[in-house]
C-alpha cells in the first residue's frame, strides 16, 4: 500500500516525507492554502530522490500549463480534481489519479473512468475541491468494482488511518491535513501516520 503527502510547500517538509519513506510528494497547483508556484515545486523537486513520486494536482488547468509544468517539474503523475474531459485527460503524457467526491453519481463516474488511479474525496465543501480534513462513510466503497486503482482521500490522520484501512483495503492513501499541527505540515505526524499504514494488523 502506497502513502501519498500532499500539500508539501517547503525543502524542509519535503525532506520530512522522504525520510517518512512516503511513497508520492503532493504539489498543489490549485487555488488553495496549499498552493505554491512552479518555481518553488521545481526547486523543491531538484531535492527529491528518484524513489518517491512527484504528483501534481490541478482543477480545470489550461491543459498547456500543465504540460509546461510536468516539464519543468519533472512530475510523475497529474492528479486532476475539475471536470477534465476525456479527451483532455488522453493528452497528458503521464499517469493520472482522477478525483472524485464520494457520491453516488461520483462513485458512478469513477467508475467508469480509464484513469490509472482514481481517488475518492470527502463530498466537497462550498467551492473547494478536496483537502478538507473531513471524513465520509467508508462502508460505501465496499464492493464497488472499480477496474482502477485506488485511493482513499479525505480527513486521514493517525488516529483513523488503521479502521480507514480495515474498512477499505485501498491500493494507497492520501493525506494533508491530517499530518499537520496549526496549519503546518508535522514532522512527526507524517512520520506515525505512515509508520501506522505500514503496521501489519491494519491489513485485513
Amino acid at each position: 500500500m502506497f502513502v501519498k503527502i500532499c500539500g508539501i510547500t517547503s525543502i524542509d517538509t519535503a525532506q520530512a516525507v522522504v525520510d517518512a519513506n512516503a511513497d508520492m510528494i503532493g504539489f498543489v497547483f490549485a487555488p488553495s492554502k496549499r498552493q505554491l508556484s512552479t518555481s518553488l515545486a521545481e526547486e523543491i523537486a531538484n531535492t527529491l530522490p528518484q524513489t518517491i513520486q512527484k504528483v501534481g494536482v490541478f482543477v480545470d488547468e489550461p491543459l498547456e500549463n500543465i504540460l509546461s509544468i510536468i516539464e519543468r517539474v519533472n512530475l510523475d503523475i497529474v492528479q486532476l480534481h475539475g471536470d477534465e474531459s476525456i479527451d483532455y485527460q488522453k493528452r497528458i503524457p503521464i499517469p493520472i489519479i482522477k478525483a472524485f467526491p464520494a457520491t453516488t453519481e461520483g462513485l458512478n463516474q469513477a467508475n467508469q473512468s480509464s484513469a490509472k488511479y482514481i481517488l475518492i474525496d470527502s463530498p466537497p465543501l462550498q467551492s473547494s475541491r478536496g483537502g478538507n480534513g473531513v471524513t465520509f462513510n467508508w462502508n460505501i466503497l465496499k464492493d464497488q468494482p472499480f477496474t482502477s486503482k485506488l485511493i482513499l482521500a479525505g480527513g486521514l490522520n493517525t488516529e483513523n488511518i488503521r479502521e480507514a484501512i480495515k474498512t477499505v483495503n485501498p491500493a494507497g492513501v492520501d493525506v494533508s491535513s491530517g499530518v499537520e499541527t496549526n496549519g503546518k505540515k508535522d514532522a512527526k505526524k507524517i512520520q506515525q501516520f505512515i509508520t501506522n499504514v505500514q503496521r501489519k494488523d491494519v491489513l485485513r
